[in-house]
């Protein structure tokens, strides 16, 4: 992806609508407000997290990420940026972990260990907002692909997600399927998995 695309991108969603399934999630913590926002792009998350009284460690790969959030939340005491892979961010203890979109760029090799990083820094009774790449999704498809922007991405058949989700009380599971073409007029079908899920309270 280059650095023209990524910018279209952040710009595209720097102020995007809050999902229903995060605003789900937020309605469901319990406790202390602490939210760590995996992949946090343009920070549309960390934005409607703060308003909900969260404090927010945010964590991407991306520089122009990065420095978009560093504008856009300077002087907050409650937004602690970092620069991070899934398998490098040393995670806090939280009771909400929102990973949207971006668990798919987990390498499948690191997946299990960060799952299981994702499950043990969540306080229990803390919930997981996010979602998983399908098999059928195009950005999963092997061979010379428009859509893959990333060389290896983290894809399931859904009862791996199930397998994984064992630990968890799943408050909401959505298969997504639809086609089209994505923001830059490339043909694409998409595989999601939809997830908010509780960690047990004990």
């Amino acid at each position: 992806m280059s650095d023209a695309d990524i910018a279209q991108y952040l710009q595209a969603t720097t102020d995007r609508p809050t999902r229903d399934d995060l605003k789900f999630a937020v309605s469901r913590v319990d406790g202390a407000r602490t939210a760590i926002d995996c992949g946090c792009g343009a920070g549309a998350d960390i934005s409607y997290l703060l308003d909900s009284g969260f404090r927010v460690y945010a964590f991407d790969m991306d520089d122009q990420a990065l420095s978009v959030c560093q504008g856009r939340f300077q002087g907050s005491k409650d937004v602690v940026l970092s620069k991070a892979s899934f398998e490098t961010f040393d995670y806090p203890a939280a009771s909400l972990v929102v990973a949207d979109a971006s668990l798919f760029f987990c390498p499948p090799d690191h997946f299990n260990t960060v799952w299981d990083n994702i499950y043990e820094c969540l306080l229990p009774g803390g919930i997981f907002c996010g979602s998983l790449l399908g098999r059928e999704d195009t950005m999963a498809q092997p061979g010379d692909n428009p859509s893959v922007f990333w060389s290896h991405v983290s894809a399931f058949d859904q009862s791996d997600v199930e397998a994984i989700l064992r630990p968890y009380e799943v408050l909401r599971f959505k298969v997504h399927r639809s086609s089209g073409k994505t923001a830059g007029g490339v043909p694409h079908s998409w595989h999601i998995f939809q997830i908010v899920a509780r960690k047990p309270a004990s």
